[in-house]
Order: structure tokens, then C-alpha cells, then sequence
């Protein structure tokens, strides 16, 4: 992972910034798409893609590679948008997102891009292919480290509490990151389908729990540093984030969900990005 310096720390957070503008971008010129959630996921994306993971743009098929599956597909703008300010594809191709023929598909399409692992879209799937992917590792004798993005909301699924109990039985060797912003497309979580004790619930289940704020780079990085030196079960780290993370008029409004700016708002979002990323 190497050490995290000021000058690396702060190079991260413009380049989160960034990961931001390039979503409003793609989401604008796509007229469809999710806001709050690639937005509130920026900070957790740019410290995978540019400190924790182990990959390679250049070699996406790398034998070795970290995997790093997303369950909750509909986020993947925050995730296109990394991989390409990373390198896996010209940033110009950002434009295509939800376009007839584009790789970039509204949910990701893992035959259709390099460096995603699998295809993912409805709810609460996510976890147990991570799970499978981790045990195969380990009858393989790999050792790369496997990582899962998963929703609160898709913690209504009860196939993901089939995963949770499976993996903390059979102590699999994986970290769970969950998006806990708080909001699915009808409202808040708590008030559709309560969660918490979310903590408590996965403790219950033999998990080592980490909870951090989400949208402090430094923060999780270290969360993950410490989910790492786990190696007895499966780890949890309780990621809260803001949806619609910088954009003022998006933060923690649940409506923005599941819609994009419109050209006005996407004009006012980038103004405010623009700004944060100078003041910073």
C-alpha cells in the first residue's frame, strides 16, 4: 500500500475532486443516472485506485490483482470516472456513459470493459460473488486481497445476509466497504427498512468491525490498513458517507438518489466543485 504522506494525502484529495466534476460531466451529458451515491463514493474510490489496490491500467488481467467487486451497481459512474482518470481508458470516453454501443454501461458490464470484475445491477448479489472469488483464492493459493462495495440499502436483500453469515462461519478471507449514506431512492433508509444496530448485526455474525467516516481519505485508508492485519474473519469497515458529497444543494437529499443535474445545476455543481478544489 506504501506510506501515505501530506503531499501524497493531498494529492489524493484533488484528484477526488476531480473524480466529482468528471461524474457531473458524464451524468449531464448522459441525461440519466445516479448522483448522490457516485458522488458521496468519490473519496473511497480515489484511495483505492490510487494507494490501496494492487493493479495495473496498463495489465488489468493481472493473475495477482486486488479484486475489487462492486455490489451496488448503479454507482459506477464514481467508478469509470477513477479508472479512467487512473488510466484504463481515454477520459474523453466518459462522454459515452449510458450510450447506445458504449462500454460504459448505466450498471457495469464486465465482458464489455477491461478492469472490472464482474457484471453487476440488481441488489444484494455483490457479496456473495466476492465471497466465491475469496475462496477460490484460497484453494488457488493466491494471496491478492478481495474487496466488496456494497449499499445500505441493498442490506434489505436477504441474500446479503445469507453472504454475511457465510462468510463470518467459514471466517472468509474478505473486507466489505458499505456505502452508509443513509438514502435509497424512496427516502431514508431508516424510515423505509431499518438497519441499525448495523454494527452490532455484523459483530453478531463473527465480523471485526471498523467504522470511519467515508469522505476522510486518510481516515479510511487507515481503516483498511487495519482490516488487512484481520486475518481470523471477515472485516466490515462502516464507511458513513455524505450523497451527494460536495455539491451543496445534493448533500443528504435522497431525491438525488437516482437523477442527474440538469445543464443549470450541473453548471452551479461544477462552480462549487471548482471552488473546493481551489480553496482546498
Amino acid at each position: 500500500m506504501g506510506e501515505l504522506s501530506e503531499e501524497k494525502l493531498k494529492d489524493l484529495e484533488v484528484k477526488a475532486n476531480k473524480i466529482r466534476q468528471l461524474i457531473i460531466e458524464m451524468l449531464v451529458e448522459a441525461g440519466s443516472g445516479h448522483s448522490a451515491g457516485p458522488l458521496g463514493m468519490a473519496d473511497i474510490f480515489t484511495a483505492f485506485y490510487f494507494h490501496i489496490l494492487n493493479h495495473d491500467p496498463k495489465n488489468p488481467d493481472m493473475p495477482d490483482r486486488d479484486r475489487l467487486i462492486l455490489s451496488n451497481g448503479h454507482i459506477v459512474p464514481v467508478r469509470y470516472a477513477t479508472m479512467a482518470l487512473a488510466g484504463y481508458f481515454p477520459i474523453e470516453e466518459l462522454k459515452t456513459l449510458r450510450k447506445i454501443n458504449s462500454r460504459l454501461q448505466g450498471h457495469p458490464h464486465a465482458a464489455s470493459l477491461p478492469g472490472l470484475e464482474t457484471t453487476s445491477g440488481p441488489l444484494g448479489e455483490g457479496l456473495s460473488q466476492a465471497i466465491g472469488i475469496a475462496l477460490a483464492a484460497k484453494l488457488d493459493g493466491k494471496k491478492f486481497q478481495v474487496y466488496c462495495i456494497t449499499s445500505d440499502g441493498e442490506h434489505q436483500e436477504g441474500n446479503t445476509w445469507e453472504a454475511i453469515m457465510f462468510a463470518g462461519k467459514y471466517k472468509v478471507n474478505i473486507i466489505n466497504v458499505i456505502d452508509r449514506n443513509n438514502i435509497q431512492i424512496d427516502g431514508n433508509t431508516e424510515n423505509i427498512m431499518p438497519l441499525e444496530p448495523l454494527k452490532e448485526k455484523y459483530e453478531a455474525f463473527n465480523w471485526h468491525v471498523v467504522e470511519v467516516d467515508g469522505n476522510d481519505i486518510k481516515a479510511f485508508i487507515e481503516a483498511v490498513e487495519e482490516a488487512k492485519k484481520i486475518i481470523d474473519k471477515p472485516v466490515f469497515i462502516l464507511t458513513n458517507t455524505v450523497p451527494g458529497k460536495g455539491v451543496s444543494f445534493m448533500e443528504n437529499d435522497y431525491t438525488w438518489h437516482g437523477k442527474p443535474p440538469t445543464k443549470e445545476e450541473a453548471e452551479k455543481a461544477m462552480t462549487e466543485l471548482k471552488q473546493l478544489a481551489t480553496s482546498g
